[in-house]
This record gives structure tokens, C-alpha cells and sequence, in this order.
């Protein structure tokens, strides 16, 4: 070995030590202590929240910084129920050295274990988890020295607080979370909860693998898959383009959906994303349950319970999550064999767009099979980020049979038959479907063939129509079964008011029926004629069924007099005396020779509900 080499050796090697040296000594001139108030006092400034340790600190400096922390918890905002948004019963950070010379914190891992978060918004819709402080108490210590001894830790008088793009961002290259629990409350609704057992992000060079587990519910889900690094992503977000990957598998209690694509973003600019869904079999609740988590209610109400009732309108006046949906442009393509509604009928085949242009998302030609027959929807939503948002949905199904949606149910009721075709075309606007029916313009069109219907059927299809039935047949009950010829139903609604002109017909074995009147979906008040014809041939003329009409709301539907019914009864009966009944057997006559068709009546062009429709 030269001299030179030898030399060189000797200098590395006094340096390493004295590296070593002056990290052994550094480490131990921080007391526990002093790097509690150290930790507490950066998180002040950042967030405006006392961050508290109770329990041990330690630390370590070599080979990077690494800091284990017990029993911790974060304060919560002023307005919240709980004294504490976040505790965590060990947390660990490990951070690089170097980048800490040029005042960049990057942290290879966060680990945190036995968390609690408790979220929530207050009736400005504001979240607990927002830190925004007031302009004000901004304040900044970044660049201030900070002197360590090992009595205490000093620091400086405040600063002003930087801009956003002065800021310098926190990076990330790592996240593990195991036993969590988060609890979410919006204004005035029941507290949600979602049990985190496991969530890891673990980055390399170019792709962050994803896996994670968690439980909503009647709900078990994981996720698991790949994109393009995150910890770059964020940082170059909204600074220069930035593109990612996305191939994820998430799965609802073993159902799996796929997730391929890409998303883009360009400084200044809404993201953009070319995203594919696809499964063999999926449920759309725990989605829209994910949906209903995150939500905020616009409303102040008293917090519901399970053993509540649902409210006072048959429409709910509880805000739907239109908030959530991201401003953004790109495209979604679904490709689903199997979407499953629980309570609903299964549908097959469902493929579509989902086409998202800032603030409108326009949903096109989405297709899907029900039963053995098929249907098509197309969808149109604007100003969603907004109080009032505007709704515009219009489709139509056919082919399908009664029969089939109640097997498809496996529901104990019997029903044989049924051909079935509905159309509908309805605009509005509203932020929760109270509000989109009061506001509601368009037409709904129903019609059903020939079947037979168990008695159970009509049990279980809700006051509304039970109360219907026992109106024009209080003998009902003592027959098993309905034979039913046909039924249509036609709604047109000008905002929010059903106008009824004969515009629902039923014909039975035993009854032709006609509704007539109106329904007010802002306040769900009903005032409906009810007009049953016997057809069993001469009878009295006397119809006690065309002496009462419906009223009440749709969430309680009552029976009422039908005074116009009761003069013109009266009439008929007194003619009937006067005559020796003769005037009764020539309306009865009448009648039967002028047949009533109400179902023909109430039935319009399927065209002029849905252009296209044959």
C-alpha cells in the first residue's frame, strides 16, 4: 500500500469518527423533553393545534433521524365535541439527515399504531381536519435558529408566515397505519365508523405499491395494486406536469373491482384522467356508503339513530354527497358484468361513460340488462360544487318481467307474468331528492301486462299502494291473489305538481280503476280521486269504492270522503226510487256497452317520453 493511499484511509477514517463522535454527542444533548416541546411547537405552528406526548420519546440519529413518540394526541378545533381530533398510541418517524442541511424535512416512513381519529363538520360545513388558521395568527418559525441545551429548548420571536410557494413540503415515502379507527359525524347526522386494521403506501424510484384493509359496515374491503410514485407526484403537483399511473384491485366482500388508467396534471390546470372499471361482479353500496362517510349535511337536524324514522317526507331532505364529486376532466369507462343493489334487482351488463368536463358530469348511454330484458339511462349534472346543483336524467327499460324482478329478489311473494316497459325524462335541480322532486320537470311512464299477483305483493309495495287497494276492494284480503290485465301509470310534472287526468289506469279480473287528481311533491300532499267500475254486470249502482278518494301524504296516505262521489251517488239513488230502479239498470247497461279501456287512456307514446323508444 503507497503512502498517499495510507494517508488518504487515516483522514477518511478520523472523519468517520469524529462523525460519529459529533452525533453520539448531539444525541445526547436532546433530552426527551426538549424534543416534546421541539415536536409541539412545529406542529402549533403548522396547524394552530397543541400536539401532546404523554407518553416516552426517544431518538435516533444515525443512520437517518428517527424519532419514537407514545401516547399522542392532537387537539381539536374549538367548535368540535371532542377535546382530541387524533390520538395515536406509538408513533415512529424516520427522517433523512441531509436534506435536513437544506431545510427539507423527507421522511422515509411514518408508522403510526392504535390511532383514533374522530372527524366532523359544524353547520358552515367546515371540518374538523381543516387547519386553515386565521390570517392573523399566521405565524413562522422556519427559518428561525432554534438553541438546544440541556435545560431547555429556545425559540425565537415569530415571523411572518410564508406563502403557499415559499412553503417548503413536507415528503413522504412511506405510510404504515395498522389498528385504526376513524369515527366521522357530519352536522346533525349519525356518527359513521370505519375500523383501519391495515394501511401501507410503500414507495420505490418510480411506482408506490398500495395495500390496505378496512371494514364499514356490514362491509370488508382491501385495495391493492400499484401507481406511479406519490411522493413525486405531490411534490410536483401544480408546479410542473405530472402524470400517474393507476392499476389498483379494490374488493368489497370478495367482490373485486378493477381500476387501470392514468391521470394527468398540468400547473394551473383541473387534473385530467382516462380511468377503466371493470369486474366480473360488484355492489354499488359500499360506494355510495364511502360517499355518505365523507358527506356534509347543508342542514341543521337533529342527529338520527338506526330506531328513528326516516324523516317527514317520503323523499329525503338529507343532503346527497354531490360535494364529493372532484372537478375535473376525463373520462371513466365501466365495464361491469355484474352490479349489485342490495334490496334491488341485479344488473347485468352494465357498460358506459362517465365524461367529466369541470363542472358537469354527463353520464352517456349507459347500458345494462334486467332480467331478460334491457335498458338505457343518460345522465346530466352540473353546478354540483354548488347549493343547487341541476339534475337532468332520462332512459328508458323494457322487455323485463314482474316475474323475474321478484326471483331475481328471491321474495316469498308470487307473481307470474308481468310484462313491463318504464320511460322516464325528468330535470331539476335541489341538493337532496326532497328538493328534486318539489322542483321536478318532465314525465314518468310505467305499464305492466298481463299477470297474477300474490296477495304479498301488494302487502309489500308500501302504504301508498296498499292503501289504494283496500280503498276500491276492502275483500281484498280474503282472496289470495290478483288477476291483473294491465296497469299504467303516467306522471307529468311541471315543478314539482303530478296532475292526474285519468292518467293512472288498472284493470283487474273484478275492477276497472281510474286515478285522477294531483300530487304536490313539496309538501307530498295527495288529493286523489279514486274511480272503480265493478265488472261483474248489473249490481246496484251503488259503488261504495267511488264514494272515497286519497289524501293525506305520501309518507301517510290516508282515506278520505269523496263528497263529489257522495252527491252524485245520492242522485243516482233517489232517480233509482222514483223510477222503481229503472235509472240504475239503464246506467248499469250504459256501462257495460260503453265499455272503459283506462289503461289504453292513460298509455301516451313512449316516443314523446324518450325519443327513440319504439
Amino acid at each position: 500500500m503507497n503512502k498517499s493511499l495510507k494517508i488518504f484511509l487515516l483522514v477518511l477514517a478520523t472523519i468517520v469518527g469524529l462523525g460519529g463522535l459529533g452525533i453520539w454527542y448531539f444525541a445526547a444533548t436532546i433530552n426527551p423533553a426538549q424534543l416534546t416541546q421541539l415536536l409541539s411547537s412545529a406542529v402549533k405552528e403548522a396547524t394552530g393545534r397543541e400536539l401532546k406526548i404523554a407518553g416516552p420519546v426517544s431518538l435516533r440519529i444515525f443512520p437517518s433521524l428517527g424519532i419514537t413518540a407514545e401516547r399522542v394526541s392532537l387537539s381539536n378545533a374549538t367548535w368540535a365535541e371532542k377535546s382530541d381530533m387524533l390520538r395515536v398510541q406509538r408513533l415512529e418517524l424516520d427522517i433523512e439527515l441531509i436534506p435536513l442541511l437544506s431545510k427539507r424535512v423527507e421522511l422515509n416512513t411514518i408508522n403510526l399504531s392504535g390511532v383514533d381519529a374522530y372527524l366532523q363538520t359544524n353547520k358552515l360545513g367546515v371540518g374538523n381536519w381543516d387547519f386553515t388558521p386565521p390570517l392573523s395568527a399566521e405565524v413562522n418559525t422556519t427559518n428561525a435558529p432554534i438553541s438546544i441545551s440541556n435545560s431547555a429548548a429556545t425559540v425565537p420571536a415569530v415571523t411572518p408566515a410564508s406563502t403557499p410557494a415559499q412553503a417548503d413540503p413536507v415528503r413522504i415515502k412511506n405510510l404504515n397505519i395498522t389498528n385504526a379507527h376513524l369515527r366521522y359525524q357530519s352536522f346533525g347526522s349519525a356518527e359513521k365508523s370505519v375500523l383501519l386494521p391495515k394501511l401501507s403506501l410503500i414507495s420505490s424510484s418510480s411506482k408506490t405499491d398500495i395495500t390496505g384493509q378496512a371494514q364499514y359496515a356490514a362491509y370488508q374491503l382491501s385495495i391493492k395494486g400499484k401507481t406511479s410514485n406519490l411522493r413525486d407526484a405531490l411534490d410536483d403537483w401544480n408546479i410542473s406536469p405530472v402524470s400517474i399511473k393507476v392499476d389498483l384491485a379494490l374488493t368489497v366482500n370478495g367482490k373485486t373491482l378493477n381500476v387501470l388508467g392514468e391521470i394527468d396534471k398540468k400547473p394551473q390546470v383541473l387534473p385530467s384522467f382516462n380511468l377503466n372499471l371493470s369486474s366480473k361482479s360488484f355492489e354499488l353500496a359500499p360506494l355510495a356508503g364511502s360517499a355518505a362517510l365523507a358527506g356534509t349535511s347543508g342542514t341543521k337536524s337533529a342527529p338520527k339513530t338506526p330506531s328513528q324514522s326516516r324523516g317527514k317526507f317520503f323523499f329525503s331532505d338529507d343532503a346527497l354527497p354531490f360535494d364529493l364529486l372532484p372537478e375535473a376532466n376525463g373520462k371513466l369507462t365501466i365495464n361491469i358484468e355484474q352490479l349489485s343493489i342490495p334490496g334491488r334487482v341485479p344488473m347485468t351488463g352494465v357498460k358506459g361513460n362517465l365524461v367529466f368536463s369541470g363542472p358537469k358530469i354527463n353520464i352517456n348511454d349507459l347500458s345494462f340488462v334486467l332480467g331478460k330484458g334491457s335498458g338505457t339511462v343518460q345522465v346530466g349534472l352540473s353546478q354540483f360544487q354548488g347549493p343547487n346543483p341541476t339534475l337532468l336524467i332520462k332512459g328508458m327499460a323494457k322487455g323485463f318481467t314482474l316475474e323475474q324482478l321478484m326471483d331475481a329478489l328471491d321474495s316469498n311473494a308470487k307473481v307470474k307474468g308481468g310484462d313491463a316497459e318504464i320511460a322516464f325524462n325528468l330535470r331539476s335541480s335541489g341538493s337532496t331528492l326532497h328538493q328534486l322532486a318539489s322542483k321536478a320537470n318532465g314525465v314518468v311512464q310505467l305499464s305492466i301486462g298481463k299477470g297474477s299477483l300474490d296477495s304479498r305483493f301488494i302487502d309489500g309495495s308500501g302504504d301508498l299502494l296498499i292503501t289504494i287497494m283496500d280503498a276500491v276492494n276492502p275483500m281484498r284480503k280474503k282472496s289470495d291473489q290478483t288477476l291483473l290485465e294491465c296497469a299504467v301509470v303516467y306522471l307529468p310534472m311541471n315543478q314539482g305538481q303530478v296532475t292526474l287526468d285519468d292518467s293512472i289506469g288498472v284493470v283487474t279480473d273484478r275492477l276497472d280503476i281510474v286515478l285522477s287528481g294531483a300530487v304536490d311533491l313539496k309538501t307530498e300532499a295527495l288529493n286523489i280521486k279514486i274511480d272503480p267500475r265493478e265488472k261483474s254486470g248489473l249490481t246496484t249502482g251503488v259503488n261504495l269504492a267511488g264514494l272515497v278518494k286519497l289524501q293525506g301524504t305520501l309518507l301517510n296516505p290516508q282515506v278520505g270522503v269523496n263528497k263529489e262521489g257522495v252527491v252524485n251517488s245520492a242522485v243516482s239513488i233517489g232517480l233509482g226510487i222514483l223510477t222503481g230502479g229503472a235509472t240504475i239498470l239503464a246506467e248499469n247497461a250504459k256501462l257495460i256497452a260503453t265499455k272503459s279501456q283506462p289503461c289504453k287512456a292513460a298509455l301516451h307514446s313512449w316516443s314523446d317520453i324518450y325519443p327513440g323508444a319504439q
